[in-house]
């Protein structure tokens, strides 16, 4: 019986998750404290893993009933800053750091994802994440999770059971978490950030050409074919459906396809 193995939120846009085991789903779909805060520079773009590398060398550690953030940054050590209290200090450190004047903004109804007509939790297996790792020598099965960045874990399926909850283009797949009801859309297509070391930013030569070829090989007889015009793509994006009756995600949910 698939069921929900790891919780994964990203409370500022970017920056390291934090593991939880229970979590809000809002009604627009995206969870509760999941990148609800962003950075952005000064043409205001977002500042991320896709347009400055820099951002991985920052580590981040999340107090989320407290609403702070341990930030260690590279030449000047750990700094602690509540998320509202101390928005100036927060920007001021991160503007010293990118050299640039960083503005934080926050989003409590939606976050900040980067499909906002599909703004529910990305979906993958736990035996996908194994199975990417093993293409890549000396590549983790952790590392590909930070590389990923997937919201909701499933164990207890084979490698790309997630590639199941999405069918032809305009249509979706009905699934249930616990008693909170998605629908899946899409596979999420990827960007240059699986490419590159989680801690380090050191881009991993090849990683592409490898993934698309590896993916285009191991792709499930029984995948709709139609949505892959590349095989760039792993996880799958979803929204809530306006029929859920529960808004509470827990680890250790069962999971049932329903249409």
């Amino acid at each position: 019986m698939p069921y929900l193995a790891k919780i994964l939120l990203y409370p500022i846009k970017s920056l390291d998750g934090v593991e939880v085991s229970q979590t809000q789903v809002l009604p627009s779909g995206a969870l509760k404290c999941d990148r609800s805060f962003a950075m952005f520079d000064p043409q205001d773009k977002f500042i991320n893993g896709k347009r400055n590398p820099r951002v991985h060398l920052l580590r981040s550690c999340f107090n989320l009933d407290k609403q702070t953030v341990s930030l260690q940054i590279p030449e000047v050590g750990s700094k602690d800053f509540h998320l509202h209290l101390d928005r100036e200090a927060l920007t001021g450190a991160l503007s010293d750091f990118f050299g640039m004047t960083v503005r934080i903004q926050d989003n409590e109804v939606m976050g900040f994802p980067d499909d906002t007509k599909s703004p529910g939790p990305t979906i993958i297996s736990t035996a996908t994440l194994t199975e990417v790792a093993s293409w890549f020598p000396g590549v983790t099965v952790e590392q590909v999770r930070r590389r990923i960045r997937a919201n909701l874990e499933v164990d207890g399926v084979p490698a790309f059971w997630e590639d199941g909850l999405f069918t032809q283009a305009g249509g979706t797949v009905s699934f249930r978490i616990g008693d909170v009801l998605f629908l899946g859309v899409n596979p999420c297509q990827r960007c240059v950030v699986p490419t590159r070391n989680p801690e380090t930013g050191e881009v991993y030569r090849g990683f592409q050409q490898i993934f698309a070829s590896q993916r285009q090989k191991t792709l499930p007889v029984w995948v709709n074919k139609s949505r892959f015009n590349h095989f760039y793509k792993l996880a799958v994006n979803t929204r809530i459906s306006s029929l859920t009756p529960s808004d509470v995600l827990s680890v250790g949910d069962t999971i049932e396809i329903i249409s």
